[in-house]
């Protein structure tokens, strides 16, 4: 690769740096990024995962990961964590570069209760009374008779105005179980093999080729140094060993909703392999808890069901909203569309947290970029790179070139493009790319000359590492979530 080129796919990774530069805590990803979202924890998306499926024999297929409600702790009982059925979940994809999305897989929840009762009192005084958990007993591979609250969903394909549901490849049913939350190793003994029977092959529509979906609790697979970051950085220096701090994360959970489809399914043609994606979440309108910007008309989505929905969440490149959105528009991007980003360039031209870095540790010699306004950062953040994964309309997406093979984990860098490794972030995100890392050098100026950019060739980091190695190497690629009462079998996985 040319030295020209290598800046150029390198530049791409500056995209989500911008995404650091508003505040001066700002190395989380999109947990709690918006004040209204806080209000709203079941439709709250935390991550936004989307690659080239690395698992052997999965050649040729996508896999989507998009994550919603932020820093569950596996203790949390007695509901745990349920998606909202009022809500739908939006998988969105542009394939010809306009930024309006061409398809959308549509989650849609439903949960139940089976009101499990117990015969309570002596003969004569008995009471029938319902229990106040969501289980009554153990609950195992195709056992799950004393679980009280079921989830179910449906899987929608819609494409410019018509919509069809997904299907189960193996009985034609167009609704799927999600399993329950690892309550603990009581309730459930071997949650790896319960969890394991809810990965449908799925037949889609408009798809010669079944895909697959899985929707269920995983361990949070975000890694950061969240607290110290939070707290003005306060590490001993932002350059150091990358595996010298703690995971704030190590102890938390997420939700996940795990798509893998064909990429001939998805993209427009062979010679446009270029895919821009973003996940959204929806409330009914009368839901939408009070902001304290008006949210767009046009983030209003119709339908026959539920009526008019709000959108509410909106994600694609991690950190975006969370930092380099201000704080009165916050809300405004998690309502937008990505054909309307130009109403936030002015976020993007200035980046503030090089500023604050020299400001923190310029005893130590860091020195903030020179250059402004940054265009090339400008164009990283809205357009894609020429000769990777460049579209034509400027926008905030995540961009994917579904032609690049995919690297299997044991190869992958998981600095992504700034390792030379154009499988990864920027060019889509996998789970093992340490975006934080790659954000905080790119923001200190790595792809810039040195004459604009006195620290830019210094090796930033949180001190949070991951890499491919915290995954599993097959679908759905994130690991089985922490349990809530963990024997010594399960500490510490």
């Amino acid at each position: 690769m040319t030295l020209k080129i290598r800046s150029r796919i390198t530049a791409a990774a500056a995209l989500a740096a911008l995404a650091l530069a508003a505040s001066p805590a700002a190395l989380a990803s999109s947990h709690r990024e918006a004040p209204a979202i806080t209000k709203s924890p079941k439709v709250d998306a935390t991550d936004f995962y989307m690659f080239n499926s690395y698992e052997a024999g999965r050649e040729g297929f996508i896999t989507f990961i998009a994550n919603y409600i932020p820093l569950q702790d596996a203790y949390g009982g007695p509901n745990y964590f349920t998606l909202d059925p009022d809500a739908v979940y939006d998988i969105k994809v542009d394939n010809d570069g306009d930024a309006i999305e061409d398809l959308t897989f549509r989650f849609d929840f439903d949960v139940k209760r089976k009101d499990i009762a117990l015969a309570i009192g002596p003969a004569g005084n008995q009471r029938t009374v319902a229990i106040p958990l969501v289980q009554a007993g153990q609950i195992g591979v195709a056992s799950d008779a004393a679980l009280n609250v079921q989830e179910s969903f449906t899987l929608s394909v819609l494409r410019r105005g018509a919509s069809a549901r997904a299907t189960d490849h193996l009985t034609g049913s167009d609704r799927f179980t999600k399993p329950a939350d690892n309550i603990g190793n009581k309730t459930i003994p071997d949650y790896d093999s319960y969890a394991r029977q809810f990965v449908y092959d799925i037949d889609i529509p408009g798809c010669a080729t079944a895909g697959r979906v899985f929707v269920g609790q995983r361990k949070d697979p975000f890694v950061v140094n969240l607290g110290e970051i939070f707290d003005l950085v306060n590490i001993a220096a932002p350059i150091g060993a990358v595996d010298a701090e703690r995971d704030d994360l190590a102890d938390k959970n997420v939700t996940s909703l795990v798509l893998e489809v064909p990429a001939a399914c998805l993209v427009s043609g062979a010679s446009n392999p270029v895919i821009g994606a973003w996940t959204t979440a929806s409330l009914p309108r009368t839901q939408v808890p009070a902001a304290p910007t008006a949210l767009k008309a046009g983030a209003l989505l119709p339908t026959k069901s539920k009526g008019a929905f709000q959108q509410v969440s909106r994600l694609s490149a991690p950190l975006v909203n969370e930092v380099v959105i201000g704080l009165k528009d916050k809300d405004k991007f998690n309502a937008s569309e990505p054909k309307d980003d130009g109403q936030f360039i002015d976020y993007v031209t200035h980046p503030t947290l090089p500023a604050l870095i020299e400001l923190l540790f310029g005893a130590a010699g860091v020195r903030a970029p020179t250059q402004f306004p940054r265009a090339d950062l400008v164009a990283a953040f809205l357009t894609g790179l020429d000769g990777l994964n460049k579209t034509k309309t400027p926008s905030e997406m995540m961009r994917l070139n579904t032609s690049i093979p995919a690297k299997a984990s044991g190869s992958q860098s998981n600095l992504g493009a700034l390792g030379g490794d154009l499988a990864g972030f920027p060019n889509g995100r996998r789970p093992g790319d340490d975006v934080v890392d790659i954000e905080l050098r790119v923001a200190m100026g790595a792809l810039l000359p040195a004459a604009a950019a006195p620290s830019g060739g210094l090796a930033f980091t949180d001190g949070a590492f991951v890499d491919a190695s915290f995954f599993n190497d097959s679908f759905p690629y994130l690991k089985s979530p922490i349990p809530g009462s963990p024997s010594e079998l399960n500490e510490g996985n």
